[in-house]
């Protein structure tokens, strides 16, 4: 069974027909007086608009997954940005970030309660980082990686 879902009234959606949407999901309802009202109210710029925002938050979330070759949590923070700039456009990834704000957010009042535990896993962490680039560096870890897998 196919199930239509129709876009709220009053959002844009695809010009040909008033029932579709231009493949982007549907917009996040647009704030009166700014500057997504200007261009939602603009046919022309509504659909380039979208695919801009849609490939600048592509692009950080790439640029995060991408970064997964590095160790340390360099992967999130570009994760993170893409999908905040994906939610600024687009409900279905609003209703995901959400999701993530949600968790920063118990973890901050759960970190400010716990401030000793909180300060040891941090400073932990950030030690056992200076400790593991330490060995890569000192043992040629790279380098001997290199040679075991003949590259």
């Amino acid at each position: 069974m196919t199930r239509t879902v129709h876009p709220p009234s009053g959002t844009a959606g695809a010009t040909r027909c008033p029932d579709c949407t231009d493949g982007l999901g549907a917009p996040r309802p647009v704030e009166p007086g700014s500057f997504r009202e200007r261009v939602h109210g603009n046919p022309s710029l509504l659909l380039p608009w979208r695919i801009a925002v849609f490939v600048a938050g592509l692009l950080f979330v790439v640029l995060g997954i991408a970064l997964t070759a590095l160790p340390g949590p360099l992967t999130i923070p570009p994760v993170l940005v893409g999908l905040w700039i994906w939610s600024s456009e687009f409900r279905w990834a609003a209703r995901f970030f959400a999701v993530f704000t949600r968790k920063a957010q118990d973890a901050w009042r759960h970190a400010k309660q716990h401030p000793v535990s909180s300060t040891a896993v941090t400073v932990g962490g950030l030690a056992a980082a200076g400790v593991a680039f330490w060995a890569v560096g000192h043992y040629q870890l790279v380098d001997h990686a290199k040679v075991a897998l003949g590259i």
